[in-house]
């Protein structure tokens, strides 16, 4: 793990640097940057900006950073009368956005100053007024992007509060989902704490109250996939599965999506979105059972069909059918809608992409998974020869590598007869090739050759003798 040191420290070296050594400002600062680099430190969220510091050897004084300066005269002006210096409020409002869009070390270095509190007071102070309140949830996003553990209870229970309050306006209403959203990832507690205080109810009645405006719908199904991620390395165990599954049976989230989808048809990129968050919702046998009962099946082949050219659509449309694919019945009904005929289309169509090339070869994987009529159905529609093609157009791909081994051991595991015409095609030497060059797809290949009869060195790791595995 990488050090990190504070602002004040780098501050420190470059001003000894001047005032020691006789440096200007900007060798100052390049000669801080190598010392902390060579020791293994993490600049990434310190301001490395030489027009901080004075060029006078004697003082080596810091100048206040832009950020820290509007944050200072935001609080200012906060502490004044109500009403006055509004349009100077405005200005240090768009100065602490501007600068905390910039990088992630400007963000950190008002969050270390105290932007987080100065913008908490606007935001109480303006809850009532919908344009400046909308210029703060603005700056508030900005700072808090990347830095989810500045905001406290009385921060969650605000931006809910708010959320409630501006229903009816949409433009409001996509900042409170994007400050929510932002202060969700990477952190598990954040995310527990919105889910108590009702935000999955509450995003769910916004899709439907907002169905007709794609951007809002953009951002709820992105703070709603936000909820379901497991990427706090400081939580050992997250609530991922847990939180989906509230979603979907507390907030009835699948009849909402799928008719957004029906309402966004013809719009591909909301389409994608709320195609991805099918995917991360579907973590149940009987949801994605659910899902094929509503329609949704139907649904989904029929817009990758008529976007078979739109690789967002076909990628995502492939992402989702491979997880509501994990049902069998769904399995059977993707075959029988003309499922499998389309993944060929889509893998023929736009064979030199290699996203498209893996997410087809899993879809692949899980329909003929125990099922050998699917398998002869994949074989039929000449899937194999787009599987051992995609193995030959994507050879330094792990994704596209592995999961082709994985279809083509699926296709022949319950299947033999299938092995001829598939060994045919010269897939030997490929599946050697996969086996040799990624680790990663080892044993995959390794599954792949001993299916199709192949020759293969399978090793023995233990014996049941006494000893430790090699």
């Amino acid at each position: 793990m990488a050090k990190q040191i504070s602002q004040k420290t780098f501050d420190d070296v470059v001003r000894e640097n001047m005032r020691e050594f006789e440096m200007e400002a900007e060798e100052a600062v390049q000669d801080a940057i190598q010392q902390f680099e060579s020791q293994g430190v993490n600049l990434s969220i310190i301001v490395k900006d030489p027009s901080l510091y004075t060029e006078s050897a004697d003082s080596g004084d810091t100048h206040d950073h832009p950020v820290v300066t509007a944050v200072k005269k935001l609080d200012a002006c906060l502490a004044g009368p109500p009403g006055a210096a509004q349009d100077e409020i405005v200005s240090c409002l768009q100065d602490v956005q501007k600068e905390c869009d910039t990088d992630l070390s400007r963000r950190c270095l008002a969050g270390s100053n105290g932007a987080y509190d100065v913008l908490y007071k606007a935001l109480c102070t303006y809850e009532k007024e919908p344009d400046t309140f909308r210029l703060v949830l603005s700056s508030f996003c900005a700072l808090v992007n990347g830095q989810p553990d500045l905001i406290d209870c009385k921060g969650i229970e605000l931006l809910m509060s708010a959320l409630k309050q501006y229903r009816e306006s949409a433009e409001t209403e996509e900042l409170i989902v994007r400050a929510i959203r932002l202060n969700c990832v990477k952190h598990e507690a954040n995310r527990q704490e919105f889910v108590k205080h009702d935000y999955i109810i509450t995003a769910t009645e916004l899709l439907t109250a907002h169905k007709s405006n794609p951007t809002l719908v953009k951002e709820i199904c992105i703070s709603l996939r936000t909820l379901t991620l497991d990427d706090d390395v400081r939580v050992p165990f997250g609530k991922a599965h847990e939180t989906a599954k509230t979603i979907v049976t507390e907030g009835d989230a699948l009849k909402a999506i799928l008719s957004l989808c029906e309402e966004h048809l013809n719009n591909p990129i909301v389409l994608a979105e709320l195609f991805l968050t099918l995917s991360c919702l579907a973590v149940r046998n009987e949801f994605c059972e659910e899902v094929m009962n509503r329609g949704g099946l139907k649904l989904i082949i029929q817009a990758f069909e008529s976007g078979i050219k739109d690789k967002v659509i076909v990628r995502q449309a492939l992402i989702v059918m491979k997880v509501l694919a994990g049902n069998d019945d769904v399995k059977k009904e993707i075959c029988k809608l003309g499922g499998v005929e389309l993944v060929v289309t889509a893998m023929t169509t736009h064979q030199n992409n290699s996203h498209i090339a893996e997410a087809a070869c899993k879809l692949l994987t899980a329909i003929t998974l125990r099922n050998p009529e699917n398998c002869r159905k994949v074989v039929d529609c000449h899937g194999h020869q787009h599987i051992v093609q995609a193995m030959k157009l994507h050879p330094n791909e792990v994704g596209v590598q592995k999961n082709a081994c994985m279809s083509l051991r699926n296709l022949v595991s319950r299947t033999k007869d299938l092995s001829e015409c598939i060994l045919a095609l010269g897939v030997e030497p490929l599946l050697n090739n996969a086996m040799n060059c990624h680790k990663e797809a080892q044993d995959e290949a390794k599954a792949a050759l001993r299916d199709l009869g192949c020759k293969v060195e399978l090793q023995e790791l233990w014996k049941g003798k006494r000893g430790t595995l090699q």
